[in-house]
């Protein structure tokens, strides 16, 4: 109860910042809004829950939720394994080489989305790209003017890739971070007893750090779920159908083809399944401030 307390300001600022928007896309979504409304200023029809049903009997919708949850999954458990990979590593190597590890990974996690994925898409370029460059130098291999995107899976390999690579730096610091905090003494006992490495890992460390790994999963799943810069960069700003999120989607019917309402309602449904996932980790937050 006291965390509750504590945070109750935090929940009030960002309660009071996000009303305005979220209530105003809330009534657009039950109205008819077109694009001559916003020019006259007139009030858009109100259409009830039409537009819900519009999207929610489409098949387009439910297969860019399918695919959005896909990603989201597989994207934040490669983020994860590699992530504490990475920090377990960062324990293992000397002190200049950790502090170059954390300054290169800092470097990383500064870079703005955008521009990684202009870096990504010159990599990737089927005429210039530096990657299929290398691949073409493999005996056998002819990878000379290949798109990565004329194929959805590899076009989806490379945007998972990218986000992955981008996540990293913070899951890395964050769960070395935890790791520090992992009793030496458990460790040696351990050792002591026989235990392998792995069995030290799955009985010891991944208990220890288990608060700290639900909550870092947690935020990786908001993140990832919201993917819309690196797909809007990398497919030059018109994404294919194969290439759609929510967030996109949701973008594309709204300033795409003019339907306001309808993105509006993607939207919503979209806060409302990402609400899911906050109570979650709120809820995660609380129990492991009232443990501590």
């Amino acid at each position: 109860m006291d965390t509750l307390y504590l945070a109750l300001p935090a929940l009030i600022l960002l309660a009071a910042l996000l009303a305005y928007p979220f209530g105003r896309m809330l009534v657009v979504s039950f109205q008819d809004m077109q694009l001559r409304h916003l020019f006259s200023g007139a009030t858009p029809p109100w259409i009830g829950f039409d537009n819900y049903t519009q999207i929610l009997t489409d098949g387009v919708f439910w297969s860019v939720v399918l695919r959005t949850a896909v990603f989201t999954v597989v994207s934040v458990a490669i983020s994860i394994v590699l992530g504490l990979a990475v920090a377990l590593l960062m324990g293992r190597v000397s002190n200049a080489v950790r502090v170059a590890m954390v300054i290169t990974m800092m470097f990383v996690w500064a870079i703005p989305q955008l521009v990684s994925a202009q870096i990504f898409k010159w990599m990737v370029d089927a005429d210039f790209g530096v990657l299929n460059y290398l691949i073409d130098k493999i005996p056998g291999v002819d990878f000379a003017n290949h798109s990565w995107f004329a194929d959805p899976k590899q076009g989806w390999i490379v945007i998972t890739t990218l986000v992955v690579w981008a996540g990293i730096p913070f899951l890395a610091i964050t769960l070395h971070a935890g790791l520090t905090q992992v009793p030496h003494e458990l460790r040696e006992a351990a050792l002591v007893d026989g235990a392998s490495a792995w069995q030290t890992l799955r009985n010891i460390v991944l208990p220890v750090l288990r608060p700290l790994l639900v909550i870092v999963t947690t935020l990786s799943v908001i993140w990832n779920f919201g993917l819309f810069t690196q797909v809007w960069a990398l497919r030059d700003s018109k994404p294919e159908q194969e290439y759609q999120t929510l967030a996109t989607y949701a973008f594309t019917q709204a300033f795409g083809r003019s339907e306001y309402s309808v993105g509006s309602a993607i939207s919503v449904v979209t806060v409302l399944l990402m609400l899911g996932v906050m109570a979650f980790y709120i809820r995660q937050m609380f129990q492991i401030g009232d443990v501590d």
